[in-house]
């Protein structure tokens, strides 16, 4: 028993003189440096642009001119175009249909004999006229004779075969009374009331002529403008009423594309609403056809003067000449990753919806932001020696993407976070990550196994 307690005081000696060893002869633990955990932004640098503002909008393409065909006269339809049909081209003169002539030839030569006839009837009267006035001239010279009105008849003169010297005397005096009182009272003596009835029936006559003839001219209908047949409603061999619709044509030598601008947009662009001949502001409209992005030259033609009751928006119609020689390329690539080529631009279509871009005003300098970086406010975040400051931005438009904002307080080669943090304060201190670059994955190639076929059994 007591040599069980001396092993075990020994033991403890032992573990007692092991441990002080150990804490006598440890080593001091390495400090490490504190690391301050920043919080971790995505970021991305402002391009920042020099010039004139490209006001960007969005609207419908539509037809400036839209014309609806309709026969003038009535008849039976002779002949159709065979190109009138819905969606084909249409030239400029090209005939479209005609109307049965023989009714309106018929009304020409019967008006050509009516304006003959009236004709005569104005020859006529003019001879009546002449004769009216010399027979009224002697008269008169009879009453200048000074009472000897026997002395001024001459061998033409058959009264004087048939009554004597006295009686054709008084007979003169009583005639030369009447005469002046009726050409006192009227101009009937001379006859020029018939003469201008007679040419009032000539243009008459005249008139029904002009008529007919442009009814016969009515019964051939050509296209005004080049176009594309929008609609049609017309056979060969029917009968048409004047008005009576048979279809419609669109012009095809310029579209126009209406696009609604806010009132601070509008406000961008230098005289608006002074437009013309001397003052062009040009657009591009942009469409895409098959995955790949097309740009019309276009310009602004008018500006409406009302705000949209609905949108509260100012109404811009773009112009855009030849709009089916096809469109330019864009510079942006298509789904497979190649540029377009020029061959095979669309034309632009009636009812597409386009974007566009209008020359705003010119400015020293402005900036591009990601719709990403703009925070409440109109507040952005940038980073400067990185530390986060909050800054206030005038942003001059904004579009699904990206905002056109002041460079006023960004400072030189801005860089603005795109991301979101808990709590953002001015001077935070932050890291920005750097952007990752995956490598695209490929696959292994598959190796094609010869499978051997079943031998066939020996016969």
């Amino acid at each position: 028993m007591h040599r069980q307690r001396v092993i075990g005081g020994l033991i403890l000696l032992g573990a007692i003189l092991i441990a002080a060893a150990l804490v006598l002869l440890r080593s001091d633990p390495e400090e490490k440096p504190q690391v301050e955990q920043l919080p971790l932004v995505q970021a991305e640098a402002l391009e920042i642009r020099t010039g004139n503002l490209m006001i960007t909008g969005a609207g419908t393409v539509r037809a400036r001119e839209d014309l609806t065909l309709a026969a003038e006269v009535a008849g039976k339809l002779v002949y159709v175009n065979p190109g009138l049909r819905e969606g084909q081209l249409i030239a400029r003169g090209e005939t479209l249909f005609r109307i049965d002539t023989s009714d309106y030839r018929n009304a020409v030569q019967t008006a050509q004999a009516d304006v003959a006839s009236q004709g005569v009837s104005v020859m006529q009267a003019r001879e009546e006229v002449t004769l009216a006035k010399a027979e009224l001239a002697r008269f008169q010279q009879r009453g200048a004779s000074a009472g000897n009105a026997f002395a001024s008849v001459d061998s033409s003169d058959y009264a004087a075969q048939i009554l004597p010297p006295d009686a054709l005397v008084r007979n003169a005096e009583s005639d030369m009374q009447q005469t002046r009182q009726v050409t006192t009272s009227n101009g009937l003596a001379t006859r020029e009331p018939q003469l201008k009835s007679a040419q009032a029936g000539l243009r008459r006559a005249q008139a029904k002529l002009a008529d007919a003839r442009t009814a016969l001219k009515r019964t051939v209908v050509q296209a005004p403008f080049s176009g594309v047949v929008k609609a049609e409603q017309i056979a060969l061999g029917s009968f048409v009423q004047p008005g009576q619709s048979l279809g419609s044509i669109v012009g095809t030598a310029d579209y126009e594309a209406v696009i609604p601008l806010s009132e601070k947009e509008a406000a961008l662009i230098p005289q608006l609403f002074r437009t013309g001949a001397g003052n062009r502001i040009e657009a591009s409209v942009y469409s895409e056809y098959g995955g790949t992005r097309y740009r019309w030259s276009a310009y602004v033609d008018r500006v409406n003067r009302l705000l949209n009751p609905q949108t509260r928006t100012i109404d811009i119609y773009l112009r855009i000449p030849n709009p089916l020689r096809g469109g330019a390329p864009a510079a942006e690539q298509n789904a497979s990753g190649k540029t377009a080529t020029a061959s095979g631009a669309p034309p632009l279509f009636v009812g597409s919806f386009v974007d566009a871009e209008i020359t705003g005003k010119a400015l020293e300098e402005y900036a591009v932001l990601p719709l990403a970086a703009l925070k409440s406010g109109n507040n952005i975040w940038l980073v400067r020696d990185n530390k986060l400051h909050i800054v206030a931005v005038e942003i001059l438009q904004r579009t699904d993407k990206t905002a056109l904002i002041s460079t006023s307080g960004l400072g030189d080669k801005p860089v603005a976070i795109t991301g979101n943090l808990k709590i953002a304060t001015e001077g935070l201190r932050v890291r920005i990550a750097k952007p990752s670059l995956k490598k695209p994955v490929t696959k292994p190639p598959v190796s094609k196994v010869k499978i051997p076929s079943k031998a066939k059994p020996a016969k």
